[in-house]
């Protein structure tokens, strides 16, 4: 039995946890575009290749999690990003089979475009099949193309959101299914139940949802990348309205220097840095109130498995020491 829930295991007191995004790809990089020409791939596709055998290093290396987005259809023109390019639930049920230890998480699911009663029975499912290890992170979404395609208007998607955060939270609760007139069907159920007692919900961004409702509905927060002072206000705010034990995370797009004294030059959501500099810029996230930080590599010039490795030498370590210590 896992003694902390998923959330649990992200935030610790003392210290800071550390994951990645997927995909585990560095095409973004000078180098990853001239493969992806060769591959003759779409741009913003990935090279999925060798996905599971990241997927298990990340595991096996003791990264704290892996956070998969929520992208329904590649939209090549407006966006030139497929995301994961996977079903987001289809992807988690097979992390789940070949992972021990590392949570999984979505940043995330696009609630109004999903049935909510679906998306409950699709969590539940990984919750099971991971053991406890699922963190639900949750959206409105802000890709206007894709409502059309599912019959919403997308200027409703935020009330939409709120009655499926409802909704899936009262279908994973014993006692029947919620019907819409706030009633319960006894004889109807969702199976499997939950692993965990509760399933955390985190929001991305804010949803279209005031910051209230955020602080009283929500497990957590994943916040955009940013400025210091910027991310060091959003966290105390977060953990002066949010619930006790809640969590506050956010990206960082990492280009790692093999330098490890190379100082850090700003690129788009993150930097290229060396490792020392990458530990001061994480340890001063830490000071600031940031919990959790998820990694993209997408725009590393070297490959994923060397970052991988010299982060969970080098850096790992140091934060896994404080938490140890607190």
């Amino acid at each position: 039995m896992r003694e902390l829930s998923a959330l649990a295991q992200l935030v610790r007191p003392g210290g800071m946890t550390i994951g990645l995004e997927l995909p585990l790809d560095n095409e973004w990089s000078p180098e990853g575009e001239e493969r992806r020409l060769a591959d003759g791939r779409p741009r913003g596709v990935p090279d999925l290749t060798r996905h599971a055998a990241f997927a298990r290093k990340a595991d096996r290396l003791g990264f704290a999690a892996l956070w998969l987005r929520d992208v329904p259809v590649f939209d090549s023109v407006r966006m030139g990003d497929a995301g994961s390019v996977f079903d987001v639930f289809s992807y988690l049920g097979f992390l789940a089979g070949i992972t021990q230890d590392i949570v999984l998480g979505t940043a995330a699911v696009i609630l109004p475009i999903r049935h909510p009663l679906m998306t409950a029975k699709a969590a539940a499912t990984v919750d099971v099949l991971s053991g406890g290890r699922l963190v639900l992170g949750v959206a409105s979404g802000d890709r206007p193309i894709e409502y059309p395609l599912f019959g919403v208007d997308f200027d409703q998607r935020g009330a939409i959101f709120r009655e499926a955060v409802q909704y899936i939270r009262g279908a994973w609760e014993p006692g029947g299914l919620p019907l819409g007139d706030g009633d319960r069907e006894p004889t109807l159920d969702i199976l499997p139940r939950p692993f965990q007692p509760r399933i955390p919900m985190i929001v991305a961004g804010r949803a279209q949802q005031e910051e209230r409702w955020i602080a009283s509905h929500m497990d957590g927060r994943i916040v955009y990348p940013g400025p210091l002072e910027r991310l060091a206000r959003e966290a105390a705010d977060w953990q002066r309205e949010g619930p006790p034990g809640g969590a506050f995370l956010t990206p960082f797009h990492l280009d790692l220097a093999e330098d490890p004294d190379e100082e850090a030059r700003p690129i788009r959501f993150g930097a290229r840095l060396g490792r020392n500099a990458l530990i001061e810029h994480l340890a001063a996230l830490a000071r600031a109130g940031v919990h959790h930080v998820a990694i993209n590599v997408r725009q590393s010039r070297r490959g994923v498995s060397e970052v991988l490795d010299e982060l969970a030498q080098y850096v790992l370590p140091i934060f896994e020491s404080e938490r140890s210590a607190a």
